[in-house]
């Protein structure tokens, strides 16, 4: 197998990061505080979902991940799942064709057969149609965690051995990141997680093994393209080494 591409720091004239991923949180306690349901929350989150969308392919970001369900949230309310699922499956009905429009495309991760047949239709759906596009890579990590997700490429791995298709003297990194389902896509560059919780929740572990991470108390569906913003304002000011000293990243980037 062929070694790891190793991040390496980008010169200082290049500040953009090229893969954002977003915790979208807050919706309930953005509910909360105005005395409705926790799903008039998840509503309003979506509005948000719109416009950090638009602003990351004006400002020219190459992939946006954001985790819309983790593999966890099947433990919230019966009901408020239900009403997630509703939501999604209306996102796929009526958001792929404006993505389209706007050459964008749409990939969906995680583990697909918890989703009902017409959520895995609609997401198939979406994929082909908008598969040929080359403005942002839009990625809706749905239940989505990161350790299912290195656990199915190590098995994925081991079934090669099995077959002897492939020595395990040869599993290195590079052959592992090529299993895991952003297989392809630059590392995580930045990590945005709203609503004032600072963990990363089981998010992206291995694609996120050198993001910067950006803790914000703005709640979800407060959070739009001025945020976005700030966020990447906040990056470009960071020293990125990478295991390098600092002279080091300053004679890279002379």
């Amino acid at each position: 197998m062929t070694s790891p591409q190793s991040p390496q720091p980008r010169s200082d004239g290049d500040t953009l990061p090229r893969h954002v991923a977003i915790i979208m949180d807050g919706n309930n306690r953005w509910a909360k505080a105005r005395g409705m349901s926790g799903v008039r929350g998840h509503h309003a989150g979506v509005e948000s979902v719109r416009a950090v969308i638009r602003r990351a392919a004006e400002r020219g970001v190459e992939t946006l991940t954001l985790f819309a369900f983790s593999s966890e949230n099947w433990k919230r309310p019966a009901a408020e799942v239900n009403a997630l699922m509703e939501l999604f499956l209306m996102a796929l009905k009526r958001e792929v064709k404006k993505l389209h429009q706007h050459d964008i495309r749409l990939s969906v991760i995680g583990d697909r057969e918890g989703f009902s047949p017409s959520i895995q239709k609609y997401i198939a759906q979406a994929e082909a149609l908008t598969g040929d596009n080359r403005g942002l890579h839009l990625v809706v990590a749905a239940n989505y965690g990161g350790r299912w997700d290195i656990a199915r490429a190590a098995r994925r791995l081991g079934e090669r051995v099995a077959a002897g298709e492939l020595a395990p003297s040869a599993i290195d990194e590079g052959g592992l990141g090529a299993e895991l389902s952003l297989a392809g896509e630059a590392p995580v560059d930045l990590c945005i997680r709203t609503s004032g919780e600072r963990r990363i929740s089981n998010f992206l572990l291995w694609q996120m093994a050198y993001a910067e991470l950006y803790f914000t108390p703005t709640l979800w569906p407060d959070f739009g393209a001025d945020a976005f913003d700030a966020a990447l304002a906040d990056f470009a000011g960071r020293k990125r080494r990478f295991g390098m000293t600092d002279e080091q990243v300053e004679a890279r980037g002379a």
